[in-house]
């Protein structure tokens, strides 16, 4: 394929991107705002991978299935984009409705689970259609697309609060109100995604069932058969061991979205109270911080092809991303927070990219592929919810500082770094478990 067929392909994840950054920058400031204690913070957590565990397999297993005019993954695509849409506009606004803090903290939850389920209702087919319709030389390429489009909407999503802020938006609220930053944050993010989403879909033109057999040759029996279970007892061996990886990056990841707008207001402005100015400007300079997170990803992931040896850079990339994590709380000047979320960067570019073209690789000759993909986000959203259920505990153990989760997260990615020498040489050829 064409490097632009290759793009329109992921066009359309610059636009989900937006959303999901929009989510995972401004939740737990969001829900601080609105009143929730910093104990169960990460409780408000378990949602998003919750709903991506259980909604991913399931549009990975039914659209495997479907064939329609409109294509096979792009009706799930547009419907979970065009409800994204809708919640988008509703979720900011939580604390504006005059209800009491328990009624609009259950609001933004009901409001949180249906926006992570249309996204990742959205995300995943981006992901089968590289698998459906790339061949195995050129998936690296297609998935660097990918995760470059995946982190320009990052640097936009993330940027958005401090850019409005910059042009006169007001940054403060009534106290349980979230800012007009934000707001509107969450509305421009939600034009973008449907426009995104509107062209990948007037573009991509996927393959008819004849065509696709022709370029996937699977036995029809085999594509029937298999239940989910069944799938993963046949699994490749790649496909666990890239999940051990996967385990301690993404519980990393969740303790990183949940607290540290926290911990950096807590380093670098010396509180922890929404209802303050300097508690708003912090999460804003999160905001930058995590853009220049998304923007050293994308310098990174430019280097990676420069290693010889894949699990080399895998490993040293999550080693650089641990030592950013550790950074963080011992970094008083918001400037000088810039380098440990470039380090983070490292690490991020290495998650996005190495596990899909590994494991989709592995995956060649099995079928299922759309299933195997959604089951292999099990990967990214169990070990979510196994953090959030512990992150009060663990807040607790390290003495209720926000920014010490920092460094918890920093110990997490040197154990996933370990992990990544389990995974075998030559992932196309291994083993079923």
């Amino acid at each position: 394929m064409s490097f632009w067929k290759l793009w329109n392909l992921s066009f359309g994840f610059f636009g989900v991107q937006i959303a999901y950054a929009l989510q995972s920058g401004n939740i737990s400031r969001i829900f601080r705002t609105l009143g929730a204690d910093p104990h169960s913070l990460s409780f408000f957590w378990i949602l998003p991978p919750l709903m991506g565990i259980l909604v991913q397999p399931i549009v990975g297993t039914l659209s495997d299935k479907t064939w329609t005019r409109f294509g096979r993954r792009i009706p799930y695509l547009f419907v979970g984009a065009a409800v994204a849409v809708a919640v988008m506009c509703l979720l900011p606004n939580a604390g504006s409705f005059g209800m009491s803090v328990g009624a609009a903290l259950i609001f933004g939850l009901i409001a949180l689970m249906l926006l992570d389920t249309s996204i990742n209702m959205a995300m995943q087919p981006f992901k089968m259609l590289v698998g459906d319709m790339v061949n195995e030389k050129q998936k690296a390429k297609a998935y660097s697309i990918q995760s470059f489009l995946c982190n320009a909407g990052s640097v936009v999503g993330f940027i958005f609060p401090f850019f409005f802020a910059a042009i006169g938006l007001s940054n403060v609220a009534a106290e349980g109100v979230v800012p007009d930053t934000v707001i509107w944050s969450f509305y421009i993010g939600a034009a973008i995604l449907i426009l995104c989403v509107i062209y990948t879909t007037s573009k991509v033109k996927e393959w008819p069932p004849q065509e696709y057999r022709e370029y996937n040759p699977v036995a029809d029996e085999k594509e029937e058969s298999a239940n989910w279970i069944t799938l993963l007892k046949k699994a490749p061996s790649t496909f666990w061991k890239v999940g051990l990886v996967q385990f301690f990056c993404w519980a990393a990841m969740l303790y990183m979205w949940t607290y540290v707008v926290d911990a950096i207001s807590e380093t670098v402005w010396g509180t922890t109270d929404p209802a303050t100015s300097d508690y708003q400007e912090a999460a804003n300079w999160t905001g930058v911080l995590y853009a220049i997170q998304a923007m050293g990803s994308v310098v990174w992931a430019t280097l990676l092809p420069r290693f010889k040896n894949v699990k080399m850079a895998y490993s040293v990339s999550l080693v650089l991303g641990a030592v950013g994590f550790i950074l963080i709380p011992f970094c008083p000047d918001k400037y000088l927070q810039v380098i440990p979320f470039l380090l983070i960067g490292c690490g991020w570019a290495a998650m996005l990219a190495m596990p899909f073209t590994i494991v989709t690789n592995a995956l060649q000759g099995y079928g299922h592929m759309g299933a195997y993909l959604g089951l292999f986000n099990g990967t990214i959203c169990v070990p979510q919810i196994v953090a959030a259920v512990c992150g009060g505990t663990i807040l607790s153990l390290v003495g209720h500082h926000q920014s010490s989760m920092m460094i918890v997260a920093g110990v997490s990615f040197l154990i996933a770094s370990a992990c990544v020498f389990f995974i075998s040489n030559g992932s196309r050829h291994a083993t079923k478990a």
